[in-house]
């Protein structure tokens, strides 16, 4: 039996194989095809459908197998998330799966301690059926719901910061902000169509400060975490030439910054618009040339 050591003196067990990077690169370019083939789709239609759908679901216009459906709530969510998996899928190696898991496994504790204890975010519970719960306490998806906010921060603000993000205090302290940002629009949003609820209320439209003094000390570990597993030199690399990587954040905006205007919740719906902004700087928000190749294909 062989050691697994090459004559270079490196562990050739843990090297993939030519043949395992030839397959996930096929894989990689499928994945990639099948989200650039269907971006509009993917990043405009689905959150339309879904703010509607949601809506529909609070105004008590929909049948009760469809309202809040957990269902499609998450089917939904999968979908719009995929151009951002597809984004980040070449860079994962170890240590990103590693930072990944980790971060995984701190959502998942931080919000039972959350339900459990009301902190850090505050006293809250959910108010709809959102899929399987773990320990009946907090939702078995909820990586899918929280890790993207993370990662579309980071990606986001390594765009719009350029070659400044190599300076550590900015590039932390930027994707911190980015982060709460996005939750200043998510979680007024989500009381407001019943998603979750805060027994005591708050004073930001049904939502407590302190709140969002919990969502800096989450933000601070899982920025770190994703700081810390991923290469930024590959990540930059791969947005240049990964023109869909944001749409995940299309459709946050289009889904909770619309939910939000319908609702009249105009601070939210500001920093909606300057997420958006910031998207349309790192032409990120155009799919003129994504309808137009659909037209020039005949379809």
């Amino acid at each position: 039996m062989g050691s697994g050591v090459g004559g270079d003196g490196t562990n050739t067990d843990m090297e993939p194989s030519a043949e395992h990077r030839h397959r996930r690169r096929r894989i990689e370019a499928r994945f990639d095809a099948l989200v650039r083939d269907n971006r509009f789709t993917i990043a405009v239609v689905f959150p339309v459908v879904g703010a509607v759908l949601l809506v529909a679901s609070r105004e008590g216009l929909l049948p009760a197998v469809l309202a809040y459906n957990p269902l499609l709530i998450l089917l939904g969510t999968l979908v719009m998330r995929s151009p951002l998996l597809a984004g980040v899928f070449p860079l994962i190696d170890r240590r990103a799966l590693a930072g990944l898991g980790a971060l995984v496994t701190y959502a998942y504790a931080i919000e039972v301690v959350g339900v459990l204890t009301g902190l850090p975010y505050g006293d809250f519970s959910y108010a709809v059926d959102l899929g399987p719960m773990l320990f009946g306490l907090v939702p078995v998806g909820l990586p899918v719901f929280f890790v993207p906010l993370v990662l579309n921060s980071y990606l986001l603000c390594l765009l719009l910061l350029g070659e400044r993000a190599e300076r550590t205090a900015l590039r932390l302290g930027a994707v911190i902000a980015t982060v709460l940002a996005i939750d200043l629009v998510l979680d007024p949003g989500a009381v407001t169509i019943g998603f979750w609820t805060y027994p005591a209320g708050g004073a930001y439209y049904g939502v407590p400060w302190t709140n969002y003094a919990g969502w800096v000390l989450s933000a601070v570990v899982s920025v770190g975490l994703l700081d810390w597993g991923f290469r930024r030199s590959a990540v930059r690399e791969r947005l240049t030439e990964c023109e869909f990587a944001l749409d995940d954040l299309v459709s946050f905006v289009i889904l909770w910054g619309g939910i939000n205007l319908l609702y009249t919740n105009w601070i939210p719906v500001a920093i909606a618009a300057a997420l958006a902004g910031g998207l349309v700087r790192t032409d990120r928000f155009d799919f003129r040339v994504v309808v137009r190749d659909r037209f020039a294909r005949g379809e």
